[in-house]
């Protein structure tokens, strides 16, 4: 439905399909989407609630892996309640304007979620590589604002995909064959020229992603030499399990989001299910796994929720570097 009956005008709403070819089975498959949101929801608010609650744990990894849980709860939120409306209740239709909030949220969110897992490996590369600088490279200060800049940038590279949506014309159709509003899906609606639209895209998700990764890679690279010099053969197991663990997560966020988004502009052999799947996956499997990883797997954070009171290890503690290497890599 337009609001004038042409496609000069905006709809009113469009038509959320949820996952073409499933339409029978979505009914069941929400069953574990909402699990999987549930434990997201339940596991980051127990993280912010622990580290707000806890003075000793205001240090630079905790704030990080606070502004970790903001990002997952924004970044989940923005997308499972109306994708379990349209499984459950048959609620396909999206107002215009909540479609383009949907839109300017998922984006932004993805990309401060980007943003604070590169800080985070940035963090661990101080804390293991310097440790006896680590409280005067990061200091509080240092760490609000690294997390300004990475919220401002999110805000301000997707604040225009929204606006330049916005001015450009609608065809009749309505229909969106996936579960929420996402760029590239809203975009293919439109009546017009949408190659700026789409190089604009390309452009900011090659900077933002590269950037991070590249600073990502560089982190971990220097934090497994590190671990390589760590004397004893168990604790280098260790170490190479948690670091195992922490590039799981950050591929379970890119390996899907990157498919998705190249997957919209080239990929037009790939099944739609799969591709739906995946893109309804990348936005709520880092947030439930990310309070597992970065949050039971953190020793002080751990005990908090055990209420064991084992005494707690610091990296500031006068410990050697391997010991200080040792310690955060058992995060």
């Amino acid at each position: 439905m337009l609001a004038s009956g042409n496609s000069s005008s905006h709809p009113v709403f469009f038509i959320l399909l949820g996952i073409p070819g499933l339409e029978n089975s979505q009914f069941w498959i929400a069953f574990p989407f909402c699990a999987m949101y549930a434990l997201a929801v339940v596991g980051n608010i127990t993280v912010l609630h622990i580290i707000r609650t806890d003075h000793t744990l205001h240090e630079p990894m905790y704030l990080f892996l606070a502004m970790l849980s903001v990002t997952d709860l924004v970044l989940s939120s923005s997308t499972q309640p109306k994708m379990l409306a349209i499984f459950w209740f048959q609620a396909h239709k999206i107002e215009y304007h909540a479609c383009l909030i949907q839109v300017f949220f998922i984006h932004a969110f993805s990309s401060v979620e980007s943003g604070v897992l590169m800080a985070m490996a940035l963090d661990r590369y101080v804390a293991i590589c310097f440790p006896l600088r680590h409280s005067s490279i990061l200091t509080p200060s240092v760490v609000i604002k690294l997390g300004a800049v990475v919220m401002m940038r999110g805000l301000l590279w997707v604040s225009p995909f929204c606006f330049m949506v916005s001015r450009m014309p609608f065809c009749p159709n309505q229909v969106i064959p996936q579960s929420y509003c996402e760029h590239m899906a809203v975009l293919k609606l439109v009546c017009a020229d949408t190659r700026v639209n789409r190089a604009y895209g390309l452009f900011v998700a090659f900077l933002v992603v590269g950037f991070d990764m590249i600073v990502i890679i560089i982190s971990y690279v220097m934090i497994l030499r590190a671990v390589l010099r760590l004397p004893s053969g168990e604790a280098r197991l260790k170490a190479f399990g948690t670091c195992a663990s922490h590039i799981c997560v950050i591929l379970a966020l890119y390996i899907p989001a990157l498919f998705t988004f190249l997957t919209h502009r080239f990929g037009h052999h790939v099944p739609r299910v799969v591709h739906i799947m995946l893109a309804n996956l990348y936005l709520l499997v880092p947030p439930m796994l990310n309070p597992i990883i970065y949050g039971v797997r953190t020793k002080q954070i751990r005990n908090r929720v055990t209420k064991q009171g084992y005494p707690r290890m610091s990296w500031k503690r006068p410990l050697s570097h391997h010991s200080n290497c040792l310690t955060d890599l058992r995060m």
